[in-house]
C-alpha cells in the first residue's frame, strides 16, 4: 500500500464543550495519511488516476469549517468517514490537534486509524 499524506491542514471551527468554545471559532490542525494505490497514476501521469489531495483538503475545509461538534472524537470519526467513503482510500490515519486546549501543553488531540490496511 502506498500512502498519500496531507499534513498541517489548519481549519477554523466551533469545537468544544465549554460556553466560551461555542461562541468563537478555534483552529484545529489535521494530519492525514491515506492508503491509496498510486501505480496507475505513476504509469499514466494523470491526476484522474490518483487521490487528489487538493480535493480532499477542499472537502474537509468545507465540512470542518461548517461543523460545530463538542468533541474532537466526533469530528475525527466524521472526517475519517468522509475520506473513506468519498475518495478512493482504503485506510486513513488521522491526527486531530486542538492546539492550546490545555494550558502548558503544546499539542492536544487524538489519532485514529480506520479502514483496511493491506
Amino acid at each position: 500500500m502506498d500512502i498519500i499524506f496531507l499534513h498541517d491542514l489548519t481549519i477554523e471551527t466551533i469545537i468544544g464543550i465549554y460556553d466560551w468554545e461555542r461562541k468563537e471559532k478555534q483552529s484545529i490542525i489535521l494530519d492525514l495519511d491515506m492508503g491509496a494505490d498510486i501505480r496507475r497514476a505513476a504509469a499514466s501521469d494523470a491526476i484522474e488516476d490518483t487521490l487528489n489531495y487538493k480535493a480532499v483538503a477542499k472537502r474537509l475545509i468545507e465540512f470542518v469549517g461548517n461543523s460545530d461538534f463538542q468533541l474532537v472524537e466526533t469530528l475525527a470519526e466524521r472526517v475519517a468517514e468522509i475520506v473513506l467513503t468519498e475518495f478512493d482510500v482504503t485506510w486513513v490515519r488521522l491526527r486531530v490537534n486542538k492546539k492550546g486546549a490545555v494550558r502548558y501543553a503544546g499539542d492536544v488531540g487524538i489519532i485514529i486509524e480506520r479502514g483496511v490496511r493491506g
